[in-house]
């Protein structure tokens, strides 16, 4: 074995001792905080891949909700957190490839304060109508809207959303006149969208899954590039002729710019063996998410795209949140 000295003297220089808390990293808790309220998908989606890497991190991982904003909140206090690996964001477009564009206050910059850890699931959106609605397919909702320009009501879980900005995309493609409801939340505007009052929505499979199976919800199409297990007869919206608006809706760990690499390979390879772990992958995959497991080269160019993509549909539609 080589001794110190000889080894100084083959690379030519200094050993440089990493940082205690980053070689040893994890030596306490840490924080995973969630920026929803409890009991909704993301925060589901949360504690499940959080158990599981916290068994493969040898600390427990503490799910903290920190709602409000559309999520902008809790994303910002990560944002500020200490550098260190312990205070990580489950983060999806909501907070981090949107708000740039529709945000004129926004207090932080997440392409600069926040780094990529590991992209976790897709989630399909689907376009649902009413199940008594004469609607069946995406090119029916388009002709329908054409023929009432400005006489329609779509719903959405508010503005700048996800499910907002993804029926914006539909409208810029098939350049239809539907007016925007937003709601909070996606149980108040389903329950509307099924009494009539708005007639279209985008909306996430698992959230739509008791409502179409009980027969009150026709679904249209998904907007992954495959068919949702949820609902493997619906096709998808590049197969119902609308690729425009085939949308990646993703959730991933991300951490405070400034982690060392050291401590963000560790939790990338944990919470990846955690989404891709049989039991869980299975489970996930029952709610509706598509368990992807990527590492953070992979997620980083897809918050490239992600971020392309919003600029284009915001500055098109004129969407703004103050």
């Amino acid at each position: 074995m080589l001794g110190r000295r000889s080894l100084l003297a083959l690379i030519g220089g200094p050993l440089l001792p990493l940082p205690l808390d980053a070689a040893d990293f994890p030596v306490r808790p840490i924080t995973l905080v969630v920026p929803f309220a409890a009991g909704g998908p993301m925060d589901l989606l949360a504690r499940l891949a959080a158990q599981e890497a916290s068994s493969r991190l040898g600390q427990p991982i503490v799910v903290d909700n920190r709602g409000g904003a559309a999520g902008v909140s809790g994303a910002a206090s990560v944002a500020r957190a200490d550098p260190d690996g312990y205070t990580l964001l489950l983060a999806s477009a909501a907070q981090v490839t949107i708000p740039p564009w529709v945000n004129r206050v926004l207090t932080f910059d997440p392409s600069r304060d926040l780094t990529p850890v590991a992209h976790l699931v897709d989630t399909p959106m689907v376009l649902v109508v009413p199940a008594r609605s004469v609607v069946r397919t995406v090119d029916d909702f388009v002709m329908m809207a054409r023929a009432n320009r400005g006489d329609l009501n779509y719903a959405s879980t508010g503005v700048g959303t996800i499910s907002h900005l993804v029926m914006e995309t539909l409208k810029l493609a098939a350049e239809i006149d539907i007016v925007h409801v937003p709601y909070r939340g996606a149980a108040p505007a389903l329950y509307d969208l099924h009494g009539g009052q708005v007639q279209g929505m985008f909306t996430g499979t698992g959230s739509a899954a008791a409502m179409v199976r009980s027969g009150k919800l026709r679904p249209l199409a998904v907007t992954t590039t495959s068919r949702s297990p949820l609902f493997p007869d619906v096709p998808t919206m590049a197969e119902a002729g609308w690729p425009a608006a085939e949308i990646v809706v993703w959730a991933g760990i991300m951490a405070p710019a400034g982690t060392p690499r050291i401590v963000t390979r560790q939790l990338e390879r944990a919470f990846i063996q955690a989404i891709l772990a049989q039991d869980l992958r299975a489970r996930l995959i029952r709610l509706g998410a598509d368990p992807v497991g990527h590492g953070a080269k992979a997620f980083s160019e897809l918050l490239e795209r992600d971020l392309a993509l919003w600029q284009r549909v915001v500055l098109a539609s004129g969407v703004n949140v103050e």
